[in-house]
Formats: structure tokens, C-alpha cells, sequence
């Protein structure tokens, strides 16, 4: 517990430190430019608008949201511009839209368009032991087909078998923690930062060591759900309701179900974006990866541009081969989508400086030990997105002179250490309805089906009160 203690402090005392250096690529070689910390108050600015204005002006919120996020964009721009000039700024913004966001969103769409074309239907209500089952099929999907896959796959049928039901949305909420988050840890296709450190020489299959952690985590969680829905459960009997089921059984039909060869198209498109790029055919001489110049040292890449095309014609077929009325029965409609693309552009827009600040200060936190990189990792991935801090401090831990473990392009990291930054990364994103994509998609899908979710800061009590208990008993077992 001293350990602890006094790592937080020491993280504490680096934030509280201003100004602080981080790296300005600017021109190669360049040295590192100072960012102070209060440029990370637009991102403080819009999390909180986020957080609190759908609860004090919730009809101002959602007509105003695109002018919030372009108001608080602005607030970090035009000082930014001021400070480090106009190209710099414009070469920042580039980099992020065009290198992260447009595949994050693309990804998103073509998940979101395939699920809403696939619908289960059927006799099998809505009931703590069915939640459970489904709950737990989710989270092993999600390593195979993708947390955000997973989740836009399977967030209906659950929400349309707990229809009848009033008291549901623990269901939503551990159905985030665990299929939009947790189950993501068993392979590079599960969560993007498994992706990045595939693409820096960790092997495909080494994740299936977080095997037994995830089990613990899934055992724990589905127990202690299982208690709350079936209290829940034996409420919404004893008031009346009861599932709208014509004859006993446990019949399910699923239909358009030829989306799940589109599905596939999808995981294939991310796989190949992250090894696509180390092939001669898409490198120059000095080992650049190719692409279509937009300005400065940005360019989009032809990986890219091949993933998205893929994951587009994927869309594309599935509305084309689908019938209509599968898509009414979902009760599709492109607000949440509309949502999560709004609100994260202003999200990968300003929190920037977070993350330049994070990459030039990361060796000199002093984490040493896996339970550091653990918690440092996690509780970054629950505000800050979860693939460069992965790979933050992925590229520490490798620079710390380590001589016996995983050899990666970055440096050799010790087994557990590896463990710890993995699992911190994927798990932690389950914190906050920012952390990782798939769970403000969720929460949006919920919403317009009826779910009564809880806000951004009553969703981090319940994480504070169930996941971050799980997670100090996941650093006690495995990475003390």
C-alpha cells in the first residue's frame, strides 16, 4: 500500500509540474516544445459539458452539441496556433482526424450499420440467468470479432429481451464492462491497443496468457451481476410485469444472419491495417509506410485507405442485401452514431495536449513494477483513448533496459509487466462512458430503446463501486 501511495503521489506532484515538455514534430529532430498544462482544460471543458449539461440542459445539450464541441476545439486551436504557429496546429489537427479519428469512426459505422442488420428474435425473455448467458457469450466474442463488434451485435437482443422488464439497466452497465471492454483482451483483433503492440513484434496468440485473469474477472463480475439482476428481477415480478412470451419454449431466430460474412469482411479490414504496413510493397526506403499526402509529415496511409474501403463496402452490401423491415425491428435509427461521431471528433481534437504531455513525461514517472504500469496505464485509458497510451507505456517499459522477456520492436518487456499494460489499457476503458468507443455506443443505442442509464458521473460510481474492486484484486493475484 506505501508503493502505491507513494506512486500516486509522484504522479500527482508530475501533473501539478507546469510548464511540462513534450515532443513537437514539427520537423525531424526538432526539439521538444514546451505544452503547458492548462492547455488540457478544453478537454477538462467538454468532458464536463459531456458529463454534466445533459442533466441540467438536456434539450439545449442535444441541439447544441456539435457547437460545444467546435467551441471548446477552438479554445485549444487558436492557442496552440498562437504558441507554436499556424502549421504546427493544422499539421496536430490533421494528424488526429486523419490518422485517428476517420478510422475509428469508419470502424464504428460499418459495425454499427452491420449490427442493426442482424436481429434475434424468439421465446427467450429477458431473466437473470438468460442475461448471464448472454452477457458471458458476449464478452468471449468480443476477442474475436472486436469490443465494439460485439457490442453492436449483441446490445439489441439483449435490450429486446429485457423490454418487459423496468429495473434493467445494471444489465447495460455490465454488459459494457464486460463485452465492451473486458472481453477484449485475448487477441490484437479484440481492443486496438492489442493491435499496436502486434504491429511492434508481440506475437498474435501471446494475449491468450491474459486468459485466466479474464476469467477471474468474468466469474467475479457475472456473480456479483447475477445477485443484482435477480434482485431486480423478483421487483419487476412482484409489481406485475411479466415477459410478452405466446408459448413456453426457448426458440431464437435469428435473421440476416448473411451480415455475418460482412462482419468478417470487417475484422479482416482491421487485421490487415496492422499488417499491411510492415510489407516492402507499402514502405519507401526508409521504411515509411506509403499513402496519399495531405500536409506537412501527414499521410494517409494505403493500409488505411484499403481498410477503409473494405469496412465501407461491407456497409454498403449489408443495407443492400438486408431486408428493410429486420432494420425496423431493431428500431434503427443513426442517432447514436450521430452522437458518438459529434461528440469524439471534439474528443481526439482536444485531448492532444493530454497525450503530448503523456508521451514526453512517460519515461520519467518512474514505473518500474506491473502493478504501476497497471493502474498508470488503466487510469489514463479511462479518460484518454487507450491506443497511444498503451503504447506510451508499452515504449517506457521497453526502454528500461530489461534483458529477459517479450522482445518486441520497442524492447524487451517482462512478461507480467506486458500483462499489466495490456490488461490496464482494455479493462480501464470500462471506467467511464469515454474510455473506450463502443461504450458510448451502447449507452446510446440504450437510451433511445428505453433504458434509463445512468449519467457520466452516476456511470463512474458504479464502476468505482463493482470494477475498481475487481481490479485491485486482479493487482493481488497477478501483478505484485
Amino acid at each position: 500500500m506505501k508503493k502505491i501511495l507513494a506512486f500516486l503521489g509522484s504522479l500527482g506532484l508530475m501533473c501539478l509540474s507546469s510548464p511540462i515538455s513534450a515532443l513537437a514534430a514539427e520537423e525531424e529532430g526538432a526539439a521538444a516544445a514546451a505544452v503547458p498544462l492548462w492547455m488540457c482544460i478544453p478537454f477538462a471543458g467538454l468532458l464536463l459539458c459531456i458529463a454534466i449539461l445533459p442533466l441540467v440542459k438536456g434539450e439545449w445539450w442535444e441541439k447544441h452539441q456539435p457547437h460545444a464541441v467546435a467551441a471548446w476545439s477552438l479554445v485549444f486551436v487558436i492557442p496552440f496556433a498562437v504558441l507554436f504557429g499556424a502549421g504546427s496546429a493544422l499539421e496536430t489537427v490533421l494528424e488526429c482526424m486523419i490518422n485517428d479519428y476517420l478510422t475509428f469512426i469508419v470502424l464504428l459505422f460499418g459495425l454499427f450499420c452491420v449490427a442493426g442488420n442482424i436481429t434475434m428474435s424468439g421465446d427467450l425473455a429477458g431473466s437473470p440467468r438468460v442475461n448471464v448467458g448472454l452477457l458471458a457469450l458476449g464478452t468471449l466474442l468480443s476477442s474475436w470479432i472486436g469490443t465494439t463488434g460485439a457490442s453492436m451485435l449483441m446490445i439489441r437482443p439483449v435490450v429486446k429481451m429485457n423490454a418487459w422488464r423496468k429495473r434493467k439497466r445494471q444489465i447495460v452497465i455490465f454488459f459494457i464492462f464486460l463485452v465492451s471492454n473486458i472481453g477484449g483482451c485475448l487477441t490484437p483483433i479484440g481492443d486496438p491497443p492489442l493491435l499496436m503492440g502486434f504491429m511492434r513484434g508481440v506475437p498474435f496468440f501471446w494475449s491468450l496468457k491474459l486468459l485466466p485473469i479474464l476469467i477471474f474477472n468474468m466469474v467475479v463480475l457475472l456473480s456479483v451481476f447475477y445477485v443484482i439482476d435477480m434482485h431486480a428481477y423478483r421487483q419487476d415480478i412482484a409489481s406485475g410485469l411479466k415477459p410478452d412470451i405466446s408459448k413456453p419454449g426457448t426458440e431464437v431466430k435469428l435473421r440476416g444472419v448473411h451480415n455475418l460474412i460482412f462482419l468478417v469482411m470487417i475484422v479482416a479490414a482491421v487485421i490487415l491495417s496492422g499488417t499491411l504496413p510492415s510489407m516492402p510493397m507499402f514502405q519507401d526506403a526508409q521504411g515509411n509506410t506509403l499513402g496519399i499526402h495531405i500536409f506537412g509529415e501527414v499521410t494517409l496511409s494505403w493500409p488505411a485507405i484499403i481498410e477503409i474501403a473494405i469496412i465501407l463496402l461491407a456497409a454498403f452490401l449489408s443495407f443492400k442485401t438486408t431486408d428493410v423491415e429486420i432494420r425496423r425491428e431493431n428500431h434503427f435509427t443513426w442517432g447514436a452514431i450521430q452522437e458518438v461521431a459529434v461528440l469524439f471528433v471534439g474528443i481526439f481534437i482536444t485531448m492532444q495536449p493530454a497525450l503530448m504531455i503523456l508521451e514526453a513525461n512517460g519515461s520519467r514517472l518512474g514505473l518500474t513494477e506491473p502493478y504501476q504500469m497497471f493502474w498508470a496505464a488503466g487510469a489514463l485509458s479511462s479518460f484518454l483513448d487507450n491506443t497511444p497510451t498503451y503504447l506510451v507505456f508499452l515504449t517506457t517499459a521497453g526502454s528500461l533496459g530489461f534483458t529477459e522477456g517479450m522482445v518486441t520492436a520497442l524492447g524487451t518487456v517482462p512478461v507480467k509487466m506486458l500483462m499489466a499494460i495490456s490488461c490496464g489499457a482494455v479493462f480501464m476503458g470500462a471506467n467511464t462512458y469515454i474510455g473506450n468507443a463502443p461504450n458510448f455506443m451502447v449507452k446510446s443505442i440504450a437510451d433511445e430503446n428505453g433504458v434509463r442509464m445512468p449519467s457520466f458521473f452516476g456511470y463512474i460510481l458504479w464502476s468505482l463501486s463493482f470494477l475498481i474492486p475487481v481490479f485491485i484484486l486482479d493487482m493481488l493475484l497477478f501483478f505484485l
